[in-house]
């Protein structure tokens, strides 16, 4: 556990002395204010929820997470810290969990900034905060697998693009799965439907904690973390 957390620390650190980390912040803030804003003009304010901001969010988390994590380890390998990183004794997992968590760091620390949304609502208005909690939870988990699929993209390459590029793949594959789930007959429809990422999100939105939502979330999480594992002791043994 103490290596975990030296690790995400330094990942962390290394974020936040980034320029890149608050203009990423900075546009995430600005795209989901906008659409935030733009929701409750448009119910002429009468729609005190956050599901304008609800309705981008997901789509950014999506993108977000593919920014972040692509740089956590394409990034050293290119600058050939990667090699010495696993030479010290540090197990596989150690360092996998510890990027892994210094991302989500990140990602929760912007999504706590838009708070901002939910407390002027309560200021100005009187919305329902159950739907809200369960929202907020929904785009946690969402994130943690998003992230965990950034991070085994990023264990593929050196190079951060395409880092980035594979991670949106896989994200947007899996997001729109659903959509293949419809014109698919029977039982493939349905396990389709049930892998896509968005399949899960609306029970959330609407204040519904389901079970299986945070398992299939959480079991995403898992398996690409664990994927990423096996990437890297592939790397020991090159």
């Amino acid at each position: 556990m103490k290596n975990i957390g030296i690790i995400s620390r330094k990942e962390l650190k290394s974020y936040l002395s980034s320029p890149m980390a608050y203009i990423v912040t900075a546009i995430f803030l600005m795209l989901t204010g906008t659409f935030f804003a733009t929701y409750l003009a448009g119910t002429n304010y009468s729609d005190t929820s956050i599901r304008g901001f609800l309705d981008a969010g997901q789509i950014l988390i999506l993108l977000f997470a593919a920014v972040l994590t692509m740089r956590l380890i394409a990034e050293e390998r290119k600058l050939g810290t990667w090699e010495l990183l696993l030479t010290v004794p540090v197990r596989d997992t150690e360092i996998i969990l510890g990027k892994f968590l210094g991302s989500l760091a990140m990602l929760t620390g912007m999504l706590l900034l838009t708070l901002y949304y939910p407390i002027l609502l309560m200021v100005f208005g009187d919305p329902d905060l159950g739907p809200v909690f369960t929202s907020y939870l929904g785009l946690f988990l969402l994130g943690c697998a998003s992230l965990a699929i950034g991070l085994f993209a990023s264990s593929l390459t050196s190079n951060q693009i395409v880092a980035a590029v594979v991670a949106g793949g896989i994200l947007f594959a899996l997001w729109f799965l659903g959509i293949a789930g419809n014109f698919a007959p029977g039982a493939l429809g349905e396990v389709l439907t049930y892998l896509s990422l968005s399949r899960h999100f609306p029970d959330f939105v609407r204040g519904i904690v389901d079970t299986k939502a945070v398992v299939y979330y959480l079991s995403v999480t898992a398996l690409f973390l664990y994927m990423a594992i096996r990437s890297t002791e592939t790397d020991r043994w090159r």
